[in-house]
């Protein structure tokens, strides 16, 4: 039986679950809700390297991600931390969904699938 490993558990979920040679991350929202779409892609996404270097793993090994939006009018504005973030030759597949999201503040959430 395979071990497994979570990282920051709280009482209702684990931010990151290492197992069988994957790191699945919770939907990581920005610790800063009251920017604008883009700043807050942003955060989000010095989160998900956080919790990747914490797992053993970085965005290079991203192999899934799936973008919820308050607004997919916003597209754009996230696709602009997104591709610069996003290393050109180790882009993961990706699904962006309009969703109603936690917290009327929340402009983004963004939850990652990765190798370790």
């Amino acid at each position: 039986m395979s071990s497994i490993r979570r990282i920051e558990s709280g009482a209702r979920m684990s931010q990151a679950v290492i197992a069988n040679g994957f790191v699945f991350l919770a939907g990581q929202v920005a610790p800063d809700p009251a920017r604008d779409v883009e700043d807050q892609t942003r955060q989000v996404l010095a989160e998900i390297d956080r919790l990747l270097a914490a797992a053993g793993s970085d965005k290079r090994k991203i192999l899934s991600a799936n973008v919820f939006l308050a607004r997919i009018s916003d597209f754009a504005a996230m696709n602009r931390s997104w591709d610069a973030w996003v290393p050109a030759d180790a882009k993961p597949a990706r699904a962006t969904i309009e969703a109603a999201l936690a917290a009327p503040e929340y402009k983004v959430e963004i939850q990652v699938t990765a190798l370790a």
